[in-house]
């Protein structure tokens, strides 16, 4: 029998994997961009992501095995598909601004998430502020690079 954590880390493993689906070209232009030369931090941000994503199904999890709610699990879906839908938004659309976008929408939703979950686990709760930390982060990044890159 499948325990509720690997249902959990297999939905958010799907949903991450079919968002990376990258066309040579666009991985070329992406290299080609210029970025802000404070951005040395770069070959790091896989594994922010990581730990990032960890937390927020860590987080997903500690709410469902108190509230059982397929509500509470919709919406740690939607804040995945919004913060995964900015990789192939940006890679095809080759927007640094409609990226951005996503970027700053994933934060709210993160934010309210957040904020909800407090009801049911301060620690679930916690655990989305990696998430919180990052993401302004990575949409000011992005946001920098559409200045260098009209």
């Amino acid at each position: 029998m499948l325990k509720s954590w690997m249902v959990i880390a297999g939905v958010g493993l799907a949903i991450a994997l079919l968002s990376n689906i990258i066309r040579p070209k666009d991985a070329k232009w992406f290299r080609r961009l210029e970025r802000p030369q404070w951005l040395t931090f770069e070959k790091l941000i896989p594994v922010i992501w990581t730990t990032v994503f960890v937390c927020g199904g860590w987080s997903a999890y500690i709410v469902w095995e108190q509230t059982q709610s397929w509500r509470w699990m919709v919406a740690y879906i939607v804040l995945e598909v919004v913060t995964v839908s900015f990789t192939p938004v940006l890679l095809w659309s080759h927007s640094l601004l409609a990226a951005s976008w996503i970027g700053g929408t994933g934060f709210v939703v993160g934010l309210v998430l957040a904020i909800a979950v407090l009801q049911v686990s301060v620690w679930a709760a916690a655990l989305l502020i990696p998430y919180l930390l990052w993401s302004p982060i990575g949409t000011f990044t992005t946001w920098e690079m559409k200045k260098l890159n009209s």
